[in-house]
């Protein structure tokens, strides 16, 4: 079964990896103009550390990606995650569903650069970016609301 999966999957693997690809990018660039945000960490991204090493290995990327936030507090990721309507929470395994799931432990290596924040990791799946925009937007604005007591817009 999982061999026969596994052969149906790869007909259409190009065509999903590129709407993966288009729709990480579109969501990095999204991710980058919240105020929340400390880093994206995206390696097709030309602002990532890991661009050169990525462009010579590599023509094309999948919808994996990581985003440094700010740091959140139990009650603060909770309003973040628990409104999700698109993304659903886990991880992927070349899924056609967006995820996203707080990363942990959080990052610890000597040659990181990373300071402290909440990282999560997000998979983008083949739902539109315009409606994975819209989940985002709702999850940073019940952050926000948490955050400073004001009413969600």
């Amino acid at each position: 079964d999982d061999c026969y999966l596994v052969h149906r999957g790869l007909r259409t693997l190009e065509v999903r990896l590129e709407r993966h690809h288009r729709t990480a990018l579109d969501l990095t660039a999204w991710f980058a103009g919240q105020p929340e945000v400390r880093k994206v960490l995206y390696p097709a991204l030309r602002s990532d550390p890991g661009h050169a090493l990525w462009a010579r290995d590599f023509d094309g990327a999948s919808g994996l990606f990581g985003v440094l936030l700010d740091p959140m507090s139990p009650a603060e990721s909770s309003a973040f995650f628990n409104g999700l309507r698109l993304f659903k929470m886990g991880a992927s395994w070349g899924g056609f569903e967006s995820l996203m799931v707080p990363a942990w432990p959080p990052p610890v290596r000597s040659c990181s650069d990373l300071d402290e924040g909440t990282l999560i990791r997000v998979h983008a799946g083949l739902e539109t970016s315009e409606d994975l925009i819209g989940d985002l937007a709702a999850a940073f604005a019940r952050l926000r609301f948490v955050r400073s007591g004001s009413q969600p817009s």
